[in-house]
């Protein structure tokens, strides 16, 4: 089942419909996945533009800013008469400044990625500082000791440090790649490869946007995704760029580090590949290990566990699959629980939440290999488009294990859950996983969203 391919467009540009996501009429579908769609229809992709430019995320009615991008920030509380249930709506932090596209959380600090290219930096949930870039919407954020890395729409990563006198500041420390290092790559033309038709750019750049970064499990190297189709490898300690993977033939999506020099990858292009990493003389160089998923769906979003014990896809049609690692990533099955594309995930402890453009985040619990969709949050008038979690310091050392889960959405707010480990049984709804017969929906499925069917998260 896994080894079919089928026949796509590699040139969609497939942001989020906003102005209506329910899935798309035949007719639409059928626009939109032609690869001979005319240049006056609003699903044809210019090669020769930015992937920004243009998109039905751009056009979205829901991307007009209102007022001042640094308009009052507004704290909404939650329900919180008495004790919290075992899962709460904690509080939404609102500042109309643009989409959510991307949360990093460390302690009590919370840092927030927008299309308004500011990044905010939260602390006991209230605005604490931020700090803006220029290089475009902040698609991925990611912490490194006192190093904040983010990554942007224009294909730019930048680097952040935290002033030691004043933490509330933060100050740019860099470029990835450097400037130093573009000006001794530009002088050979070997280091220059081919991006696009009659285009060519240096190998150590990305030439899209930044879709995902990931830390390696030794906290040596950052792993860069792009929509260029390439993984870019780089030495935290002096921002040299080690390697180029050309990883797939669509826009890569997801990259998330496993244990043992383990990479995992996710692409537009329906794939969800396994990379191990090896030292190469002074570089490293990575290898293809297997390819765990090949399907018409553009995978959007991986997560791994804390153990590195399982691997967790999303994809543009609703589902999550999953693999064993201590059996050499044998698939052990899918989760249904969404109508629409999930665009993100993440795992913590037993738990599993997996956000969507449906605008609810399910919450799954692991026993094994058995998942039970234990409760699906609901509060966003948007699609989630990123979580972070950590754990609640607050119920340290008690029996009932508790998370502070943050979900960011394109309604503009980021929302604070308060989620317990312990459910009780009658709370979960027993949807449990799907056998391998069912994992995956014919193309005619009525649940397949198709605004991410070619898509690029």
């Amino acid at each position: 089942m896994y080894g079919e391919s089928f026949p796509r467009s590699q040139y969609m540009q497939s942001e989020p419909r906003m102005s209506n996501t329910e899935a798309l009429t035949d007719d639409e579908y059928t626009m939109r996945t032609s690869s001979s769609a005319s240049p006056m229809s609003p699903y044809f992709y210019d090669q020769g533009r930015l992937s920004g430019e243009g998109s039905p995320m751009m056009m979205s009615p829901w991307n007009q800013t209102s007022g001042s991008p640094f308009q009052k920030v507004q704290w909404l509380p939650g329900d919180d008469g008495g004790s919290l249930p075992q899962n709460a709506l904690v509080g939404s932090l609102v500042r109309e400044e643009g989409h959510i596209y991307s949360l990093a959380a460390t302690g009590d600090l919370l840092y927030t990625g927008s299309d308004s290219k500011n990044i905010r930096v939260w602390k006991n949930l209230q605005e604490y500082s931020g700090f803006k870039s220029n290089s475009g919407l902040v698609k991925t954020i990611i912490l490194s000791g006192q190093k904040i890395f983010t990554g942007h729409q224009d294909g730019k990563i930048r680097v952040w440090k935290v002033s030691p006198k004043n933490p509330s500041v933060h100050k740019r420390a860099g470029t990835l790649p450097t400037l130093k290092d573009i000006f001794k790559s530009s002088i050979k033309p070997s280091n220059y490869v081919e991006v696009r038709r009659h285009k060519t750019a240096l190998w150590i750049k990305h030439s899209d946007a930044v879709s995902c970064l990931s830390l390696s499990d030794n906290k040596l190297y950052l792993y860069s995704a792009s929509w260029d189709r390439t993984i870019k490898v780089w030495r935290i300690a002096d921002s040299k760029c080690l390697e180029s993977i050309h990883a797939h033939d669509d826009a890569v999506n997801a990259v998330v580090c496993g244990e043992d020099g383990m990479v995992f990858s996710g692409s537009a292009d329906g794939t969800v590949k396994v990379w191990r990493r090896e030292p190469r003389g002074k570089g490293l160089k990575h290898t293809a290990v297997k390819t765990l998923l090949k399907q018409e769906c553009a995978v959007t979003a991986l997560a791994v566990d804390a153990n590195a014990s399982m691997v967790y896809c999303g994809a543009s049609d609703g589902l999550v699959n999953f693999w064993e690692g201590e059996k050499g990533y044998v698939h052990g099955g899918v989760l249904k629980g969404h109508k629409l594309a999930v665009l993100c995930l993440t795992a913590a402890g037993t738990l599993v939440f997996s956000g969507s453009a449906d605008k609810t985040i399910c919450v799954w619990r692991r026993e094994g290999v058995i998942h039970t969709c234990v409760s699906v949050l609901t509060g966003h008038d948007g699609p989630v488009k990123c979580l972070a979690v950590e754990e609640d310091r607050e119920a340290a050392g008690s029996r009932d294990r508790r998370w502070v889960l943050y979900s960011g959405s394109l309604d503009k707010s980021v929302k604070v859950w308060s989620v317990s480990e312990s459910m009780n049984n009658h709370q979960a709804q027993h949807q449990r996983m799907v056998s391998d017969a069912e994992s995956l929906p014919s193309i005619s499925d009525s649940s397949l969203s198709s605004g991410w069917a070619s898509g690029r998260n």
